[in-house]
């Protein structure tokens, strides 16, 4: 007997829950019928797959080896599914795309604005996701495109540069001390000082910014490292429109791209000494991929919305 998808899907579930039985709940298969399938598969393999004798079921060595391809045959089964299915009119669709958390703030909107403007019969699976997860999903094909930022990344994803985006200090309206217009802000002013606290007349300026999951943050916080500066960050939270709303409402400042100031007139850019570093914000994708006419129009859509906001080349 040949192993048929079933099995490699059945193997699969079985490792992943660690127990027949909750991988049999889950294809709604009975467990005799499921225990039955896998061993019909390590039949025709000529090996033991599953470890059963511990309390949780485990993939032997031979399993592991086996389950690696049985993932990628799946995978590459899906991508030939798509293909097939895929529409070169763009009437009908489905696009799955992931973003960085900085750019729901500012880009997000346009790019979902101009695709269904472009192609209503696209249905948008929007994500997001940290930049690690984003390429791991890519690398998975649970992903067809996402946008992140230039720097080191996973074998086998690709990036195609789009615009440079540069990052100020934000403050919210009638901040105590930090006003529109004002000379440039020297960092080391950010340095913490532990007797001051937000709201108390000090001079001190404490920060709400993004956690240290998030590539804005891991470029933040190097950029704060190469001045000696150790700035007071009280508040960290994992969504931009979290930080703008904690911006406007508080005396905390944080750091936020120009691109989202533009598109907030109640927050306020201040310009630091020295400058913070720019970013190249790029298109990922995996390399040697299909790609679906919905992805390849997306991609179109993306550089006009670039090119029609003024960003500045990457």
């Amino acid at each position: 007997m040949s192993p048929e998808l079933r099995h490699l899907r059945y193997l699969l579930a079985v490792a992943e829950h660690g127990s027949f039985t909750r991988a049999a709940q889950e294809l709604r298969i009975s467990q005799p019928t499921l225990s039955q399938q896998i061993r019909q598969l390590e039949r025709a393999v000529g090996a033991q797959l599953l470890d059963r004798t511990g309390r949780t079921v485990r993939l032997t060595d031979s399993g592991a080896a086996y389950a690696h391809y049985a993932h990628r045959a799946l995978r590459e089964l899906a991508a030939a599914e798509r293909a097939a299915a895929d529409v070169k009119d763009l009437t009908r669709g489905t696009l799955r795309v992931a973003v960085t958390p900085t750019f729901t703030g500012y880009l997000v909107g346009p790019l979902v604005r101009e695709a269904q403007a472009r192609h209503p019969g696209i249905a948008l699976q929007v994500r997001e996701l940290t930049q690690d997860h984003m390429e791991a999903r890519l690398l998975a094909d649970e992903l067809d495109l996402a946008v992140g930022f230039e720097g080191a990344r996973l074998a086998g994803v690709r990036a195609t540069p789009l615009y440079t985006e540069s990052l100020s200090l934000v403050v919210g309206p009638g901040h105590e001390g930090l006003r529109q217009g004002q000379d440039p802000l020297l960092v080391r002013e950010l340095t913490s000082n532990d007797e001051s606290r937000p709201g108390d007349g000090s001079t001190g300026h404490h920060l709400a910014l993004l956690s240290t999951d998030f590539a804005t943050r891991r470029h933040i916080d190097a950029y704060f490292a190469r001045h000696g500066v150790r700035p007071r960050v009280a508040v960290e939270t994992d969504s931009v429109q979290a930080l703008t709303e904690i911006v406007q409402r508080t005396p905390l400042a944080t750091v936020l791209p120009d691109a989202v100031t533009h598109d907030h007139p109640r927050l306020v850019p201040i310009p630091l000494d020295p400058p913070l570093p720019p970013r190249t914000v790029v298109l990922l994708r995996r390399e040697n991929a299909y790609e679906t006419a919905a992805a390849a129009a997306f991609r179109t859509v993306v550089r006009d919305v670039v090119r029609e906001r003024g960003y500045p080349a990457g």
